[in-house]
């Protein structure tokens, strides 16, 4: 009986390393297009955390689990959106020691032009039905790596899924 050991041709190493250079990539080209789209006032990282907020009003810790980010970094790219006009930040009615932040106008604004952006990459990457099953394969895969990722973290151990 043939194992994946056997089988297996790309090393879970190769994969964590590629990964990372698509996302370094992916990151330059997203601020070639912020600076198309005329932004300059925001990161790759604190747009992308304006999808993370979405349509929802969010507490911070929130935002914090949803989008695994730290804590310092968070507060500051969140402070630079609240700054800048793409986030609003509120107290909470609850809770006065706890803020409740949404997107602005503005933000929305710019998640739509990204979207926009965004399926013309979608259009270069999937060109066929083959590609476009290829591409769901591929995020699957990575949805795996991040569950098994997380589950390591979580448990303290190796376990498969």
């Amino acid at each position: 009986m043939e194992t994946v050991e056997d089988t297996t041709s790309v090393a879970h190493l190769d994969l964590v390393r590629l990964v990372e250079r698509v996302h370094r990539r992916y990151l330059d080209l997203f601020r070639l297009d912020l600076g198309r789209l005329g932004v300059d006032d925001l990161s790759p990282s604190q747009v992308l955390m304006l999808f993370t907020i979405g349509n929802d009003e969010l507490s911070v810790r929130d935002l914090i689990d949803r989008g695994y980010y730290l804590g310092s970094n968070a507060s500051y790219n969140l402070k630079r959106l609240v700054e800048t006009g793409y986030v609003d930040r509120n107290a909470s009615e609850r809770d006065r020691r706890s803020a409740r932040i949404r997107l602005s106008d503005k933000g929305r604004k710019l998640c739509e032009d990204v979207r926009k952006l965004d399926e013309s990459y979608q259009r270069l990457v999937a060109r066929t039905s083959q590609e476009a099953r290829e591409l769901e394969i591929a995020f699957k895969t990575l949805r795996r790596l991040e569950q098994a990722w997380t589950s390591t973290l979580r448990y303290g151990e190796t376990q498969p899924l």
